[in-house]
């Protein structure tokens, strides 16, 4: 516990100084004083004959920092600290090198705690502003690296949020503070002595990619003292600035691993370190990472840090699909340090070339399982060539492990490359439970080396959780009494009555057989009824107009207003194409199409096949204006991979040439990825692997908003779906499916009732029970505007699953059929009370000169939030009573009414509205019969407004038309036009100014000049 950063502070220096940093501190240096240091570092450690034969003098690190200025952005000089050398030509006359250019040496990333890494630590640094007129700043800690500042670190005491030392940092970001030698700065870490976030120093900081630190098992690590000794020590430290974090050239941004994509990179690496070549039979292993936890990016980083520590001569990336390889080539190529880094393989003859040779720039290959495979004796392989490459040393990663891994090409590489080793990157392993050819993926690659399951992933809000909601197309009952009458080989219950043995039979099934089987307790299967039910069953027109039916009346909402896309999963190929066929002769204005294996085999279905394919490509080219036909059918599913992904030519798509529905019988289940995809309905059985690969399809982080998890509906046999959901949470989640589904509806509305009763209480005992203020106490209010924050999230979760403000009570169909009613106990015009003072809060805390003193987690999309007009309507109708019940027995209570009705107003507004209300009841106003309350109160505040500006006007003798036209544009303290603001100022009387401003010394009138139009330009404060 600490109560004063002061001592934090301290405390973490000299924590710092046991982990490898020195304890000689550098104390508030500002950039002059950290380039200094840094050429005396450079001095040191390139005093050498060929190099530094006399010390740098200023102006050659001023080349050194044109450099770095030129590069500018985090990724760029990643590359540059990475680069180990950089070359600047001697200015220094006493050098025999003079005129010459010179490679010196900056950063290596293998030289850890060597003679030429030195470790310092930078006491409050001060940035330099941007200009005299800025105030000057100074950061918390700096952790320098051969002379580099590499690591910001912001701290906050005890109880203060985390949010706050992040928000600090983010200013400093938007200020500029991070240009010059702090551009070098590579990782940002933001600590209290109870919690930690680091993030990736970006031109663009986004709170998304801010992560906790984790133990191996995925526990957050949070406490100062353990996050100094795991993280910021030495070597942790020096590794991560040259192994651990990527310069991704994708989208030119600077990236850092996840602390459990470190413990697989490492787990890998150290595995391969540790490998006998000579021994035979030796075993790699796999790493079980959730979808979309970024294996992509862990299975290049195990593969860089082997060839950089030369470990193994070839590291080949191994995957299954010819889209998936151009897509995973170009992710590596993205981010290798050069694209020369990582080769491709257009096919078996450049294969087969590239590891034979002995080039560095060929260790790291990529190419399928297909081309791999042909790389044996009898394809007319020269086997000298064989065992040329066996001999060498063979790694061979396969992402999506759990799909490639169980065919004979595996099995024919490996029979070939004996003495390699292979890992896996997978999310669903194969595990006993559903080993397939009784094999699984431990006995494909070996061990488990690092598990990150979809638990975790969801617990650090890397994937978003499923709402499930299964679809009775058919009663229990129903499905039931006719399985018991079919087996029983009986018409009707008086029949099965007249018979023992039927009756048996149908009264076992009616009474004693669950819905859904399972296995007993000796390990065997006992049927259930949907066991006993034909397929045919759900081929029925009842079965698949419930199905449509329930996805068209509820498109809309889950699609949020066709904002996102879905897919829909049947049993088959005619099944796909039946429901296409179907939705399309709706009219429903969905933009919709099929995807199947277009392969064509001469039965008797072939022609329908041909037939079907030919018209749902020519839907789509009449859909999308494209012009598709059987030969690029390939081309066609890659168009709809992008229009669903809004990448590539769709990166910015417009909403006529979005495709809203997808049909599927297996296609796009595993390996698509699409933040824009956000429910999946499923017409089929899946189980185990393909169950969470397909499911996982719809959580890919978006706008939390409006998609705050994935939808699941299910319509073919629930009561089995459930059981197989149940057998594939219980074995994909580690056995912790904590967070893995969201609650139903009445769940969140109990959720926001529980949150209004605290917030009632809080602004009760504040003595504003009808919420027309906020509380005095700023710890009360932090304490709503948690609350709060809390209340919306559910909000926006229920309106997806069927609330809305004109039904406050529901009736919530459960998993076991049940039904449970749960009322909220709050309208909307009390929400809109309470979001008015939650904007009265963001009002106060969003002022400009970075103050602290509203230490809450306030969220900019909730301020954004407009209230109803219902709650004007109303105001506007209370006033109305008032004006006719003025001098009657009635104005008192009117008046109370109305002023019970301005709590839905802001702060300012209400102070508009009883200014009004005085004048009226004073008779300094004439009404007007066609204006309300709102327009006055808006009367009211623009005449105010008027009258500041024109005060500032006659105060400062400045251009009123410049700045009338100015605060039109409405800038933030990032947009403002410097030019105009320029001129603004130089038409300032600066006589009137110095009365105005009571300042008559030129330098400091500029300064409050500067930062006064600021303010009035972008609204900080009160004019």
């Amino acid at each position: 516990m600490f109560n004063k950063e002061n001592d934090f502070e301290n405390a973490l220096i000299a924590l710092l100084a046991t982990k490898g940093w020195e304890k000689d501190v550098l104390n508030y240096p500002d950039e002059e004083a950290l380039i200094a240091n840094w050429q005396k570092h450079l001095d040191k450690t390139n005093c050498h004959i060929d190099k530094l034969d006399v010390p740098l003098i200023r102006s050659e690190m001023s080349q050194i920092l044109e450099q770095v200025q030129i590069l500018k952005t985090p990724y760029a000089l990643n590359e540059f600290i990475n680069g180990k050398t950089v070359a600047i030509k001697r200015e220094n006359e006493q050098s025999r090198h003079f005129g010459k250019e010179i490679s010196l040496d900056i950063f290596d990333r293998e030289e850890i705690s060597a003679g030429k890494s030195r470790y310092q630590i930078a006491r409050q640094p001060r940035f330099s502003p941007r200009s005299d007129l800025y105030p000057k700043q100074r950061g918390d800690l700096m952790l320098l690296i051969n002379g580099m500042p590499m690591f910001h670190i912001e701290l906050k005491r005890s109880g203060v949020p985390i949010s706050q030392a992040t928000n600090q940092i983010e200013r400093y970001h938007k200020a500029g503070a991070f240009s010059g030698i702090f551009s070098l700065v590579q990782i940002f870490v933001a600590m209290s002595p109870e919690e930690c976030r680091y993030f990736a120093n970006s031109s663009k900081l986004n709170p998304a990619f801010y992560f906790r630190w984790a133990d191996f098992n995925n526990q957050y690590i949070n406490d100062w003292d353990k996050i100094a000794t795991h993280f910021l020590s030495i070597p942790m430290a020096h590794q991560f600035i040259g192994d651990y974090t990527i310069a991704d050239s994708k989208d030119g941004q600077l990236k850092v691993l996840r602390s459990y994509q470190y413990y697989a990179v490492n787990k890998i690496a150290d595995t391969v370190a540790k490998t006998d070549w000579t021994a035979g039979n030796q075993r790699g292993g796999y790493i079980w990472h959730t979808t979309g936890s970024g294996k992509t990016m862990s299975s290049f980083k195990s593969a860089q840090l082997i060839s950089r520590r030369k470990d193994a001569d070839k590291v080949v990336f191994l995957l299954d699909r010819i889209e998936l390889g151009e897509q995973s080539l170009e992710e590596y190529q993205n981010f290798a340090d050069s694209e020369k880094d990582v080769q491709a393989t257009e096919n078996t003859a450049i294969l087969l070339a590239k590891l034979k040779s002995s080039a560095d720039s060929d260790r790291l290959i990529v190419t399928s399982i297909q081309k791999m495979s042909n790389i044996q004796a009898e394809e007319g392989i020269n086997e000298a060539d064989i065992a040329k490459i066996s001999a060498k040393r063979l790694v061979f990663i396969i992402d999506e492990a759990h799909r490639t891994t169980f065919g004979d090409m595996l099995l024919t590489i490996k029979k070939t490359f004996t003495n390699a080793i292979f890992f896996g990157f997978t999310g669903t392993p194969i595990e006993s439970e559903n080993a397939k050819k009784n094999a699984t993926t431990a006995t494909i690659f070996g061990d488990e080396l690092h598990r990150y399951s979809i638990a975790d992933g969801i617990r650090d809000e890397n994937v978003l959780g499923f709402h499930l909601f299964h679809i009775s197309t058919f009663k229990d009952s129903d499905l039931r009494r006719a399985v018991a009458l079919q087996e029983a080989k009986a018409k009707s219950e008086s029949e099965v009555f007249a018979d023992e043995a039927k009756k048996k039979v149908y009264n076992r099934l009616m009474n004693d057989v669950p819905m859904a089987g399972d296995n007993d307790s000796k390990g065997k299967y006992q049927k259930g009824i949907e066991d006993y039910i034909p397929k045919e069953q759900y081929q029925t027109d009842e079965h698949i107009n419930a199905v449509i039916d329930d996805m068209l009346d509820n498109w809309v909402r889950l699609s949020q207003g066709k904002k996102y896309h879905a897919i829909f999963a049947t049993s088959s190929i005619p099944e796909a194409v039946n429901y296409y066929c179907l939705i399309k002769a709706r009219n429903s204005g969905l933009k919709l199409t099929a995807l199947f294996d277009p392969n064509i085999l001469n039965d008797e279905k072939g022609s329908d096949k041909e037939a079907w394919i030919a018209e749902i490509l020519a839907d789509y080219n009449a859909q999308f204006d494209t012009n598709f036909g059987y030969a690029t059918y390939a081309k066609f599913k890659t168009d709809l991979t992008w229009r669903l992904s809004h990448k590539e030519t769709y990166k910015n798509i417009k909403a006529d040439e979005q495709l809203d529905l997808l049909i599927v019988v297996d296609q796009m289940l595993t390996g698509f990825d699409s933040k824009w995809v956000n429910t999946l309905y499923l017409d089929k059985l899946l189980d185990y692997a393909n169950l969470i690969q397909a499911f996982s399809r719809t959580n890919r982080l978006c706008d939390k908003t409006d998609k705050p998890f994935g939808l699941i509906r299910y319509y073919r046999k629930p009561h089995t779906m459930k059981r197989n959901i149940e057998r594939a949470v219980k074995l994909y989640s580690g056995d912790r499916p904590r967070g893995l589904f969201v609650d139903n509806l009445d769940c969140f509305i109990h959720k926001m009732n529980d949150a209004f009763a605290e917030i009632a209480d809080i602004f009760k005992c504040a003595g504003q029970a009808d919420f027309a203020k906020n509380p005095d106490d700023i710890t009360a209010c932090g304490k709503f505007i948690k609350l709060f924050n809390q209340l919306n999230d559910h909000l926006q979760s229920a309106r997806l699953l069927g609330f809305g403000w004109d039904k406050l009570s529901y009736d919530v169909k459960q998993e076991d059929d049940s039904v449970i009613t749960a009322t909220l106990n709050f309208d909307q015009a009390t929400y809109d009370k309470l979001l008015a003072r939650y904007k009265d809060l963001y009002e106060e805390g969003s002022g400009g000169g970075g103050s602290d003193a509203v230490p809450f987690d306030l969220r900019s999309h909730i301020n954004e939030i407009e209230t109803d007009k219902i709650d004007q309507d109303y105001m506007n109708g209370r006033f109305e009573k008032w004006l006719k019940a003025i001098g009657g027995v009635e104005e008192i209570t009117a008046l109370e009414e109305l002023h019970h009705s301005f709590a839905t107003l802001s702060k300012e507004d209400q102070k508009f509205a009883e200014q009004f209300l005085h004048d009226v009841q004073s008779g300094d106003v004439q009404l007007n019969p066609d204006m309300t309350l709102s327009d006055y109160i808006t009367d009211y505040k623009q005449k105010s407004v008027n009258d500041q500006v024109q005060q500032i006007i006659e105060g400062l003798g400045l251009n009123g038309d410049l700045l009338q036209m100015m605060m039109a544009r409405k800038y933030t303290p990032e947009n403002i036009d410097l030019g105009k603001l320029t001129e603004l100022k130089n038409s300032v009387d600066k006589e009137k100014a110095k009365v105005y401003f009571g300042e008559a010394r030129m330098i400091f009138l500029s300064k409050k000049i500067d930062e006064f139009l600021r303010k009035v330009l972008v609204g900080w404060g009160k004019i």
